[in-house]
């Protein structure tokens, strides 16, 4: 008679989850990123399926010491998928740790890729654009919303994910790196353009206060006044693509954008190019 099948509970599954969705980052440093995470993460999953054995428990997490850096969200996917295939090697299966890393190593870098443009470059901005909206006039109501909202989705889609990766082993990953996925992605990345734009013209606003004034003091050319009359709005476009050109062309990180935005502004008010306002 075949021994009992080896399966991993579902309280198992829940806790190795929780420890990933927490700890994915736990002693994040620049040469094991995301190891000890994933690492921890699996660490229930060992103690389950191989009780009492720990000279087969420390041969078998020996696997998951290996370098590990993907998205944390969409990432969740590949702990689900790597739980599967353990729960197989456990059961006799032609799995071995070679196999797990070479799954994890070919799917780090495309799901990366997938979760930082999908997560990162369009659902966050939508959410902040929303955000945004409802906080006009000071209202806390739109961090609330964007603390409460962006909480759940990043909860319960990774748990989704995680638990998809177990049930469809690698065939989960293949929808997200697969046609369907790519259909898919490219119509969110499109709404999610929209959104940014439309934050774009709601909240972005360059102005110059320039002036030529004659020998009366009279103001004989108003730029800002000129620049309206052929194109409203143009300054600010001019700065948009500027920091699209900074970031995509030049791969100037988002902060030293931000350090060469505020170098722009301070000489400019120096200069009687912006005005900010302010009273000395």
């Amino acid at each position: 008679m075949d021994a009992e099948k080896k399966r991993i509970s579902h309280k198992t599954l829940s806790k190795s989850f929780n420890i990933w969705f927490w700890g994915a980052l736990t002693c994040f440093s620049q040469e094991h990123m995301q190891t000890f995470g994933y690492l921890c993460s699996m660490l229930p999953i060992i103690k389950e399926l191989y009780p009492n054995d720990n000279e087969t428990q420390t041969n078998n997490i020996k696997a998951y010491t290996a370098f590990f850096n993907t998205n944390p969200m969409l990432g969740s996917v590949i702990i689900g998928a790597t739980a599967s295939l353990e729960e197989a090697r456990a059961n006799g299966e032609n799995v071995d740790g070679q196999t797990i890393n070479d799954m994890r190593a070919g799917l780090m870098g495309p799901i990366a890729g997938i979760g930082d443009s999908l997560i990162d470059g369009t659902l966050i901005p939508i959410l902040l654009g929303i955000a945004l909206g409802m906080s006009r006039n000071g209202s806390p109501v739109g961090a609330i919303f964007y603390i409460i909202v962006w909480d759940l989705i990043a909860y319960f889609g990774q748990r989704f994910l995680y638990f998809r990766g177990y049930k469809l082993g690698d065939k989960a990953v293949g929808f997200l790196v697969g046609k369907q996925g790519k259909a898919v992605r490219r119509a969110i990345s499109i709404v999610g353009g929209m959104v940014v734009g439309g934050v774009l013209a709601t909240w972005v606003n360059v102005t110059t206060s320039l002036q030529l004034r004659d020998n009366t003091g009279h103001v004989f050319l108003d730029l800002q006044k000129q620049l309206d009359g052929i194109f409203p709005g143009i300054l600010t476009v001019i700065v948009t693509l500027f920091c699209w050109w900074l970031m995509s062309k030049k791969h100037v990180s988002a902060i030293w954008t931000m350090i060469i935005l505020i170098g722009v502004a301070f000489v400019g008010v120096v200069l009687g190019v912006f005005n900010p306002g302010l009273k000395y």
